[in-house]
């Protein structure tokens, strides 16, 4: 096949021209293209040009492709060589069968290279099957009552199953077609192949999420949900066994090799492993608020006029402040709502989903102050979560006269003057269970205020309206990525308990859904190296 790039659609156009585009830039007749396949597609719309998709797309040909080449002239016209996805080959069963601590992206992708590979693997997930936890969260969501081992942190899928479901990252890694493959097989749209910003949409992967985990179980794995990991057992500094909890009490599982793939808000696990000398060392993070506005606005903010013909729009900003602290939007989430994420029984932080139409009145998106180590108040490598946590129970207090839950929330102009909230302007808050108007300079460490009030004009100069004195901010969003990182080395294995693969976002090597997926499977490529 042939690879043509830089093909451009207006908004509207249909797909079905890009033949009669390619065969342009071939020099060939339109009769003459038999096949198209597209490889790339993003959207372009920088102020000063008019807002089209560029793709790129591979085309079968009649006619001898280096010929076609050659006689096309064009930097855009190349033979297009698609990569291999990558196989594993059975491995020994020599060191039995290894344990996978975790069912988010790391550990679903983990567990799914060694069943490929005849491994069946052992998965231990705190939380529950997707569909008796979607059931778990809208409970929380209608009524207040918070399972703590079954939640939008806890359970099939990870955290990323209540989100966008984004795939895209700024990550460059060989497996990252794999991934995406991966979740096109087990029912993703074909899009998320080749966007430039893919995303599935909280609806559509809680199925793709359950089809993942029958192919493991059909390769001979075994996944024991509301099962928690409780220590690590050694002989001397090698691991032998897991203890857990389970449904039935507490047992221990033999185990020589496991891959640790517990998610940024294992918060309890961290405690056990550090009181177990585990090595770990604080890293940096981010918290604030999710920031809310009506979507149509954001879209025109974006699109202008053509915002009808395109999908709503999307943002990602950030800035540097002149006194060195910095700021950025994360998770935007088009057509969307924010979503109580808490795990903690007395403790409120916030997070954002949509569904695969992002048709939500709203736009939101994290609204983040970037925190270093030094930042932390505390000592040792677990101040960071303690600080998390200190926020989050302050928050619920804050907000407790709302109902149990409630999150606090300030419109942005409230929050600049520096005076409370007492309810809404023309933004309504799709936070549930429900907000409590007020201030968040009460709940928000200075640190974070003063920057977000000094960012927030800053962020209104790259997109018009961001700093609305009616936009909605509901916090605190404490849980944007892991404040622990447990010490590995470069063959993922623990740098002092032989057998331990410390993985994914939780142990602090990723940020995202696809980025977390990837450092699973380069885990479990870890395990079968070593076997």
């Amino acid at each position: 096949m042939i690879l043509i790039r830089n093909l451009q659609l207006l908004p509207g156009e249909s797909p079905e021209l890009l033949p009669k585009k390619g065969a342009k830039k071939l020099r060939v007749q339109p009769r003459e293209i038999r096949e198209m396949r597209i490889i790339r597609r993003s959207l372009d719309a920088r102020r000063g040009h008019q807002i089209h998709y560029t793709l790129s797309a591979a085309f079968s040909v009649q006619g001898e492709e280096d010929a076609l080449i050659a006689r096309a002239k064009s930097r855009d016209v190349s033979l297009y060589q698609e990569q291999p996805l990558p196989q594993w080959k059975a491995a020994p069963q020599s060191g039995g069968r290894p344990a996978v601590v975790g069912f988010g992206p790391a550990g679903m992708f983990a567990a799914l290279v060694l069943a490929r590979a005849g491994m069946r693997p052992l998965v231990i997930e705190r939380g529950q099957e997707v569909s008796k936890r979607q059931a778990a969260v809208e409970t929380f969501r209608r009524t207040g009552m918070l399972d703590p081992e079954s939640n939008v942190q806890f359970g099939e899928g990870g955290a990323g199953t209540f989100s966008d479901g984004k795939l895209n990252t700024g990550t460059h890694d060989g497996r990252i077609p794999f991934v995406l493959q991966t979740f096109y097989e087990h029912g993703a749209p074909e899009a998320v192949l080749f966007d430039a910003k893919p995303h599935i949409g909280t609806d559509v992967l809680t199925g793709v999420v359950k089809s993942i985990r029958e192919e493991i179980l059909s390769l001979g794995g075994e996944i024991r949900f509301e099962t928690r990991l409780e220590r690590l057992c050694l002989d001397g500094n090698t691991l032998t066994a897991l203890e857990v909890t389970g449904p039935g009490g507490d047992y221990s599982v033999p185990c020589r090799r496991a891959i640790l793939a517990v998610g940024h808000s294992a918060r309890d696990t961290f405690e056990n492993l550090y009181a177990q000398a585990v090595p770990m060392e604080r890293k940096a993070f981010s918290m604030g608020a999710r920031i809310e506005h009506l979507q149509r606005e954001v879209s025109f903010a974006q699109y202008g006029k053509t915002m009808d013909l395109l999908p709503p729009a999307d943002y990602s900003l950030s800035v540097h402040l002149p006194g060195g602290a910095s700021a950025y939007t994360f998770c935007m989430c088009p057509g969307g709502y924010v979503f109580a994420a808490a795990s903690e029984a007395g403790g409120v932080c916030t997070n954002g989903m949509s569904y695969s139409g992002r048709s939500g009145t709203n736009a939101n998106a994290a609204l983040l102050v970037t925190l270093h180590p030094e930042d932390f108040p505390g000592e040792g490598p677990l101040a960071g979560m303690f600080w998390q946590r200190e926020i989050e129970r302050k928050a619920y207090l804050y907000a407790a006269s709302a109902g149990p839950y409630a999150a606090p929330a300030q419109l942005v102009g409230d929050f600049l003057a520096g005076r409370p909230s007492t309810g809404p302007g023309r933004i309504l808050p799709t936070y549930l269970p429900g907000v409590c108007w007020g201030d968040l300079h009460q709940v928000l460490p200075e640190k974070i205020t003063t920057v977000l009030a000094e960012a927030l004009p800053a962020l209104d100069r790259k997109l018009q309206g961001f700093a609305d004195p009616q936009a909605v901010l509901t916090g605190p969003e404490t849980r944007s990525s892991s404040p622990v990182r447990i010490l590995r080395g470069a063959d993922c294995r623990s740098v002092s308990v032989v057998g331990l693969y410390p993985c994914g976002e939780g142990a602090g090597y990723a940020g995202g859904i696809t980025s977390a997926a990837v450092d699973g499977i380069r885990c479990a490529e870890a395990v079968l190296n070593f076997t």
